[in-house]
């Protein structure tokens, strides 16, 4: 019966984040029209995120070890075990955003806009696809956007979920484009909701995040990458 209940809730919980989006859509797709009108699509984004996570009963509580300037330049780095990750993400980041996520991202119903528009999919079994998209993101960061990458490079299959190993590229463009990362770890959304939550269900509940100090990359070369997602790993690691 519990395990019904919580298949019910995910399922409302996606409704939600349908119904919200179909509302704005006509909205989005306008501002869509003009590239100089994307900020206001993330804007846009924060609230859908933030109104069909609360629909949901699911609230993201923020815990900094120092106060963050979200009006500079990031590149922040999260843990990843559901897909309420990133509503948690649009609603911790105020100013401008940009995800990188997987290429099927660009076809689903309601990310489709997103990745067409402000965010970046990337195919990571393509070596072209991976160069593009990181060249991208790295004029995003030049303009002064913060990037969100998942440096695990997606949700594992484990369950409960573990910390996976990170990949370099995250680290390598931060240092290349001299913008501190700030670590983010994600304490508990997988209680609420593991992965897309078809398999367990979901269910509503607070979310811990932990947002640590932001680490500067001036002075890095591309040799300390290696060192630097260590660095990352072992502070979130220690959190969780």
């Amino acid at each position: 019966m519990k395990l019904i209940l919580k298949k019910l809730h995910v399922h409302v919980y996606r409704l939600g984040v349908a119904l919200l989006y179909l509302l704005c859509y006509p909205c989005l797709y306008f501002l869509a029209r003009d590239v100089r009108r994307y900020p206001k699509i993330v804007a846009m984004r924060r609230r859908i995120a933030k109104a069909s996570s609360a629909l949901a009963g699911i609230f993201y509580r923020f815990e900094y070890e120092v106060p963050v300037d979200w009006s500079k330049t990031y590149m922040v780095c999260p843990n990843h075990t559901a897909s309420i990750d990133i509503s948690a993400m649009c609603a911790m980041i105020e100013g401008d955003c940009s995800f990188m996520g997987k290429e099927e991202l660009k076809e689903s119903a309601v990310t489709s806009l997103f990745f067409r528009t402000i965010d970046i999919a990337v195919n990571r079994e393509s070596k072209m696809s991976s160069y593009r998209a990181f060249k991208n993101a790295a004029q995003k960061l030049e303009a002064g956007t913060t990037m969100i990458i998942f440096p695990e490079g997606g949700i594992a299959d484990n369950y409960p979920p573990v910390l996976q190993s990170f990949k370099n590229g995250p680290f390598r463009l931060a240092i290349e484009a001299g913008v501190p990362i700030v670590p983010v770890t994600i304490i508990d959304a997988w209680r609420l909701m593991w992965d897309d939550g078809l398999k367990f269900g979901s269910k509503p509940g607070n979310c811990h995040i932990f947002v640590h100090k932001p680490i500067a990359t001036s002075g890095l070369g591309p040799e300390d990458a290696d060192q630097l997602k260590q660095r990352v790993f072992e502070t979130i690691k220690q959190k969780l």
